[in-house]
């Protein structure tokens, strides 16, 4: 086989730049990524099956998405440091495989503690994979066409949320439950030997020095924290959610000044600094609280309230993820153009009226009325989430990259707890609130359905925070250092799969 020269870019890095020569590497990261986000949402809709399988509670079997959310906080902040030293390629397939092992040993487990601890062996390879195939999408693609690439890359990120429940009540109703673990067998095999032949192995930098003090307190306050707010949804003054938030923010605490008194740390906590980077990942966080939260709200009224069955549940949310799919490319199409601020501004107006609708739902509320308010969301989500997120990484100097993405990937898995946990806590305490004051004789469900419209409404108020906020956001400046080291242009070899 005959050796090609290497391209030559151009300081713009726009003239040899391939749709055709990116989409293979791109697809090998997106089947990857696909495996993983779907993975975080099939279990949901399994619990009860599970419960009923293994003749156990549900306080245990909620450790099967705990232990799962706890060991994808732990290992995300290693991402960065494992792939300056072993190169981006190496980790990404070895999160695939460990990913990929700990699925079919879910599929095979015998017992509810067996499968809590596979599920954690799946979270260990699963928490790395979207922070190392966004920075490896990052550096495929010049400046100019990162939004329009990242557009893509999002499209899975929240079509998967949602057909997640429409595969899982199917496997679970017709086939078994087994098989939500065991379908990402073949998944992983395909991600396995596309990354194999065409994810780029060029990217790999001189070993940064260890930084074992943040490698050992990362960990410990990302997943304590997670811990903690996820017993919060039980109760926020149990002596395990206090455990978790005070133990996970002293660690925390002291993380940040060990990381800022770092030469190499091991997250790249100085980007802060940059006052565009901060403005714009305060901003994402504000958004994630909004829309995961809604989207974990939506369901528990649909079969709550309306009686849905969980399949009919992911039926009815498909179309908001058809919408999301919709918005994505166009989104990222028109960032390179107009830039985060006109379309974070349209996106999140749109996603407020959609929950200032449900906010006002009832027991009778027709489904159409519920669809083209899920719809709206959709497409307020495509048009703001992936923006924001290729904003806050334009914000960032260039060969911070590949220490950014697992910053903001961890920063939101806690943010997404937090939303999680916080809504499901208020909407219990405003439909405890709402019995307590009803009426006697008054039908229960009534209370329940005006926590619902209580906990929308929040939701509600939260993005409009993001609205008013997406006002002061600008376009990041590129800065001298970037300048200097090429920042703008794609590597060649990363573009061509070499």
């Amino acid at each position: 086989m005959s050796a090609r020269p290497p391209a030559q870019v151009p300081a713009n890095g726009g003239d040899n730049f391939s749709m055709k020569a990116i989409l293979p590497p791109l697809m090998a990261i997106i089947v990857g990524m696909i495996m993983v986000i779907l993975d975080s949402t099939v279990v949901n809709n399994a619990i009860p099956k599970l419960v009923e399988y293994f003749d156990t509670d549900l306080k245990t079997i909620q450790w099967t998405v705990t232990g799962y959310t706890l060991a994808l906080s732990a290992v995300i902040p290693l991402a960065g440091w494992l792939t300056d030293k072993f190169g981006s390629k190496q980790i990404f397939l070895i999160t695939i495989t460990f990913f990929t092992l700990g699925s079919v040993l879910c599929g095979v487990a015998q017992t509810p503690e067996q499968l809590i601890i596979f599920r954690v062996l799946q979270g260990l390879g699963g928490g790395m994979v979207s922070p190392i195939g966004m920075a490896l999408v990052f550096k495929l693609a010049p400046p100019e066409r990162r939004g329009s690439i990242m557009g893509v890359l999002g499209i899975p990120m929240l079509m998967a949320p949602a057909f997640g429940p429409v595969l899982s009540g199917w496997l679970v109703d017709s086939v078994s439950w087994h098989w939500i673990f065991i379908i990402n067998l073949p998944i992983g095999i395909i991600a396995f030997f596309l990354g194999i032949k065409y994810l780029p192995r060029s990217d790999r930098q001189t070993a940064p020095h260890l930084d074992v003090i943040g490698m050992c307190l990362a960990p410990i306050a990302f997943a304590m924290l997670a811990y903690g707010v996820s017993e919060g949804g039980t109760s926020w003054t149990s002596a395990s959610t206090l455990t978790g938030l005070i133990v996970g923010g002293a660690a925390l605490i002291i993380f940040i000044f060990v990381e800022l008194g770092q030469k190499q740390p091991l997250l790249e906590l100085k980007v802060f600094r940059s006052s565009d980077f901060t403005r714009s990942i305060i901003l994402t966080w504000i958004v994630q609280l909004a829309l995961f939260g809604a989207m974990l709200i939506v369901p528990l009224y649909l079969q709550g309230v309306k009686g849905y069955s969980a399949l009919d549940t992911g039926w009815i949310l498909m179309p908001q993820a058809i919408f999301a799919g919709i918005g994505m490319p166009i989104s990222g199409r028109l960032f390179d153009k107009i830039g985060a601020r006109p379309l974070a501004f349209a996106g999140l107006a749109v996603v407020s009226a959609a929950l200032f609708i449900l906010s006002g739902v009832t027991v009778d509320t027709s489904l159409w009325l519920i669809i083209v308010s899920l719809c709206m969301m959709g497409l307020g989500m495509g048009f703001s989430m992936m923006p924001l997120n290729t904003h806050v990484l334009n914000s960032a100097p260039r060969r911070l990259v590949s220490r950014v993405t697992p910053l903001t990937t961890a920063a939101q898995q806690v943010v997404v707890s937090f939303a999680v946990a916080g809504l499901t806590g208020y909407l219990t305490s405003q439909i405890t609130s709402h019995a307590s004051t009803a009426e006697e004789g008054a039908n229960p469900l009534m209370a329940v359905v005006a926590g619902y419209g209580d906990t929308f409404f929040l939701s509600a108020c939260i993005a409009t925070v993001g609205v008013l906020l997406s006002l002061i956001l600008r376009k990041p400046r590129l800065k001298e250092e970037d300048k200097l080291a090429g920042g703008e242009a794609p590597d060649p070899a990363m573009m061509m799969g070499h």
